[in-house]
């Protein structure tokens, strides 16, 4: 397999770190969706990041859909319990986790790819109340929750998210406000699968 797309990415960084975790080989093309545009179309018309390609050639997008065909390969391993209840309460995590770096996302662009005669304030006031509400339903969570951390689809999620915040977005969630968020994205940044998949802010691809 062959993962396609920038580890400042945090769609990118997710894959890579969750392949990792799930003990699936792939090899890393990093190949940005600005710089290279062209050569990331040779492989993927829609030119999406990250884009994974199987090993019989298929291609496939969205971290999501890709990370379930990674767990249909790497059975019994998984990313998400099979108990009902618990599977749930994980999936809200990660929608959360996701929702937050969607928003982070949409400020970045907002910020650095439209012309500053052409941001909208009301639109950027809204979406930071999103990121942060996001943030603070999973910083809640963690409150409540106090587990041993462990590498699965809701802490990958989460912290793959809170590095792209704090790195993109200086000072927009502040580490003080949510402290169960940034000791969770701290001892992940530790472990051998973020170890191996480093966030390179190279350039901006999302």
């Amino acid at each position: 397999m062959q993962l396609i797309g920038m580890l400042d990415s945090p769609y990118v960084r997710r894959v890579a770190v969750s392949l990792r975790v799930l003990d699936l080989p792939f090899a890393q093309r990093c190949i940005s969706v600005f710089r290279t545009y062209e050569q990331f179309r040779a492989i993927n018309p829609v030119v999406k990041a990250p884009t994974l390609v199987c090993d019989d050639g298929t291609v496939l997008m969205d971290s999501t859909l890709i990370l379930d065909y990674a767990e249909m390969l790497a059975r019994p391993r998984a990313l998400l319990p099979a108990a009902p209840e618990e599977r749930t309460r994980m999936l809200r995590a990660v929608g959360l986790a996701l929702a937050a770096c969607e928003k982070s996302v949409q400020i970045v662009y907002e910020r650095e790819l439209r012309p500053p005669e052409k941001q909208h304030d009301p639109w950027l006031r809204r979406v930071t109340e999103q990121l942060h509400a996001a943030y603070a339903a999973l910083e809640a969570d963690l409150a409540a929750r106090p587990v041993p951390p462990a590498l699965n689809a809701a802490t990958i999620a989460a912290a793959v998210s809170w590095r792209f915040t704090q790195q993109k977005l200086p000072g927009t969630a502040e580490a003080a406000r949510y402290p169960h968020l940034q000791a969770l994205w701290q001892w992940a940044e530790a472990q051998p699968a973020f170890l191996a998949s480093p966030y390179d802010e190279t350039t901006l691809h999302v």
